[in-house]
């Protein structure tokens, strides 16, 4: 699909791109993190000999991990949109200007 030059400089299809972007990075991390937990508690209980102990314990633990890591991400990518002008423009002061 081709971009059109008015797309690209629509701000609102900048956002959607971020967006997705930043969906895309909270889902990776997630899928990381929850992939890490899996493995690293089945090595350990084929290690020690406790079968589910270490790969429940893991697991349960990466939810907050996971949340935590989300949160950090979405804040940091919200801080670095930067917002829009937001004067409106029925504002008192454009109206006083106006007469």
């Amino acid at each position: 699909m081709n971009q059109t030059g008015e797309q690209k400089k629509n701000p609102q299809y900048a956002l959607n791109l971020t967006i997705v972007g930043v969906f895309g990075q909270v889902g990776f991390l997630t899928l990381f993190i929850i992939l890490v937990s899996l493995l690293g508690g089945l090595w350990l209980d084929k290690t020690f000999h406790t079968k589910p102990l270490f790969t429940i314990a893991l697991m349960v633990a990466s939810v907050p991990v996971s949340l935590v890591l989300m949160y950090k991400v979405v804040m940091w990518a919200t801080r670095r949109i930067k917002p829009a002008d937001n004067k409106t423009p029925n504002s008192q002061e454009d109206l006083d200007r106006d007469r």
